[in-house]
């Protein structure tokens, strides 16, 4: 395997500086451990559907957001400049790195379609194909951007590129949702026959229960019954979370809804760590029936 070289940007400190030195320490330790993770990508991470592979990606993404979210939560204080400085080029490197996970991306996309394609359900083989199908295109244009980007070509309008990019991950996460929102409404259908069922079978008894206070109460009704569904169905509670999440981002490249840095940090991270626990317990990723 050939060896990858790696330059380390480590800033030797100048010496404690009262407030904020134990958290350019802990920035500088961040640092070296993404730089350290670069590296192990190359030797333990070329199965792109691997364990290895997806928790190191939301490692460093999760990473990238959070430096995003206490970015926006320090500028405000007129002590914290040089922790801001750190942490910009510490989001900086992350997002060099979350680049070295592009071709794994891109085959991790073609086998999910590969996957969606055989859905005995109609609704998420539709949904799922053209979700996946957009991200294939999602991470191209993510490459051509990357390509102009290390001057390897310069007649790419970078803006155009970008759009594309941002577009097509919009359209990748609204049928995701898509989907998401088609097994809600099974879950809730299910919900609501057992709900009767029971109902059904108190409605001998004059003091048994009654539902004509939900009838006239439907939005609360509803959102109990949503409640309900998604309580008995994590996995389907973790994708809705963080297909929610992860659209703020496009929204706000697209101008459709503008956030601050803060929102969309915020909306990284959980969704961030909703994709590292799908990872470190496999039955929590909903599956494809």
């Amino acid at each position: 395997m050939r060896e990858v070289p790696v330059q380390f940007a480590m800033v030797p400190a100048k010496g404690p500086q009262r407030g904020c030195s134990l958290c350019h320490r802990e920035i500088a330790c961040i640092t070296f451990e993404l730089h350290f993770h670069r590296i192990r990508f190359y030797l333990v991470c070329q199965s792109p559907s691997s364990f290895s592979f997806l928790f190191l990606f939301f490692r460093f993404r999760a990473t990238q957001y959070t430096c995003m979210l206490l970015r926006y939560l320090l500028e405000p204080k007129p002590d914290k400049e040089k922790v801001v400085t750190k942490l910009k080029k510490l989001e900086s490197s992350v997002s060099t790195g979350r680049k070295w996970f592009r071709l794994g991306n891109v085959v991790h996309a073609v086998q999910a379609t590969q996957q969606s394609i055989h859905a005995t359900d109609l609704v998420p083989r539709f949904c799922l194909t053209l979700a996946n199908l957009n991200r294939v295109v999602y991470f191209i244009c993510d490459t051509v951007l990357w390509v102009r980007s290390v001057g390897l070509t310069s007649g790419i309008n970078k803006e155009k590129w970008r759009l594309w990019a941002a577009r097509h991950y919009y359209y990748s996460l609204l049928l995701s949702l898509v989907r998401d929102l088609y097994e809600i409404s099974l879950q809730m259908e299910q919900a609501a026959q057992d709900k009767a069922k029971r109902d059904r079978s108190l409605s001998q008894d004059p003091l048994g229960y009654s539902v004509a206070d939900e009838e006239t109460e439907w939005l609360q009704s509803f959102l109990l019954l949503l409640f309900r569904s998604l309580r008995k169905h994590p996995p389907l509670l973790l994708d809705t979370v963080k297909n929610l999440c992860d659209l703020l981002n496009p929204l706000d490249q697209l101008g459709i809804y503008k956030s601050n840095p803060g929102i969309i940090g915020l909306g990284g991270l959980v969704s961030s760590v909703a994709g590292i626990i799908t990872v470190a317990w496999p039955h929590l990723k909903l599956k494809i029936h």
